[in-house]
């Protein structure tokens, strides 16, 4: 017992926590700077989301891109895990635009971070029209970004939600969303990091019919057509009679009109039979590829050093928060749970306005048919002036 103690204790202290935000301090601003890199970048804005208090980063101005980042400590994630979690609620029902987030190596500086600049990772979701409704996951690998072969779908409700990526040194990963798993696999397999372990063999042809004959059923070479095979496809309607006023000098010869032959068989072909001589479908075959070379560090990063929200949105009003870099899967699930109990919160929150705001249209509907009947009164029910000082005379007397 003191010996798995003592090893806990010796794997809680080796976890780190590289970059941790959750906007509780006042000095975000000193932290999150707004790139130089342009002149026109929207502005974030510390607001908390509607139906929690959990404070963040609040796109402010619609159709603007967004450059705006914090730095961390330098750190490779080698020999270690490495996992990225955040929180994107799109509380203005989002119709276009990103909610993801890039980590970038130290290099890169928050005057100059822009678009272009050379990422690590990119993750989180991306929204755009019905068409657009996933979560990027993209890597950096030697220079060149990869996307995800699969198709992560993330939330669009108006909601807060967590978003993790788990990377471990085995080139596996997840994906996770509000702490459940929605993808997960082998970096090698999901992405086209390295090239193909097999190719087409280059030396290799398909091979003739005769050589290989992938017919699996053939004409029967035996069958012969039936003598009393061949009919008119028309014949003159037995039935036809001519008309009583026909004419033949002012109508010409009368001919009965043409009917559907029942007896027309068509064309005649023989019938199929399985081909002896069938081999299966002729399959290329496949060699080592010469050019494919394993690799047990894809998942490995020499410099991690700064965060940044990099991103475009038509209309705005998403905020983000919760940010965590760690190494630690179990620190990231304790705040991922802590975070879910806001969440749940916040979701009753939410219906519970719903359900007010329903109600007050309903009783709202019901006023404005109260007050319109649908009757149409004529002015001559209702008494003029004249009448009106003739009946107060006749009161007073």
């Amino acid at each position: 017992m003191k010996l798995f103690n003592a090893l806990a204790f010796t794997s809680l202290a080796a976890a780190e926590v590289f970059f941790k935000d959750d906007f509780s301090d006042a000095n975000w601003e000193s932290r999150w700077l707004k790139s130089q890199h342009k002149d026109d970048y929207g502005d974030f804005v510390l607001e908390s989301g509607k139906w929690n208090d959990m404070k963040g980063l609040k796109t402010s101005k619609d159709a603007k891109f967004y450059a705006s980042s914090a730095s961390f400590d330098k750190f490779s994630n080698k020999d270690k895990d490495l996992v990225v979690q955040l929180t994107v609620q799109h509380q203005q029902k989002i119709d276009c635009g990103g909610g993801y987030v890039k980590i970038f190596p130290s290099t890169v500086t928050a005057e100059d971070m822009h678009g272009e600049s050379e990422y690590n990772i990119m993750f989180g979701p991306d929204i755009c029209g019905y068409s657009t409704k996933k979560v990027h996951v993209i890597f950096n690998y030697k220079g060149k970004n990869h996307l995800i072969n699969k198709d992560v779908k993330c939330k669009d409700d108006e909601l807060t939600h967590i978003y993790t990526l788990i990377v471990t040194p085995d080139n596996k990963y997840k994906v996770l969303i509000d702490n459940k798993e929605e993808a997960s696999g082998a970096l090698e397999e999901d992405w086209d990091f390295l090239p193909a372990k097999k190719i087409l063999d280059p030396e290799s042809k398909k091979p003739s019919q005769e050589e290989w004959d992938e017919r699996e059923e053939i004409a029967d070479p035996d069958a012969t057509k039936p003598e009393d095979w061949d009919k008119p496809e028309h014949i003159a309607d037995p039935d036809a009679t001519k008309p009583d006023d026909w004419d033949e000098e002012m109508d010409g010869d009368w001919e009965p009109p043409m009917v559907d032959n029942p007896d027309f068989k068509g064309d005649w072909k023989a019938p199929m039979m399985k081909n002896p001589a069938y081999k299966g479908k002729w399959v290329h075959p496949e060699i080592d590829n010469p050019d494919y070379a394993p690799d047990s560090e894809i998942y490995s990063f020499a410099d991690f050093g700064r965060i940044g929200l990099d991103l475009w949105q038509v209309k705005s009003g998403t905020i983000f928060s919760n940010f965590l870099i760690t190494d630690s899967i179990d620190t990231a699930d304790t705040e991922a749970k802590a975070l879910l109990e806001k969440i749940a919160a916040e979701a009753a929150a939410k219906e519970a306005e719903d359900k007010e705001a329903a109600a007050a249209a309903e009783d709202e509907e019901d006023e404005e048919d109260l007050g319109d009947d649908g009757e149409d009164y004529p002015d001559e029910d209702y008494p003029d002036e004249d009448e009106l000082e003739d009946l107060l005379d006749h009161d007073e007397l």
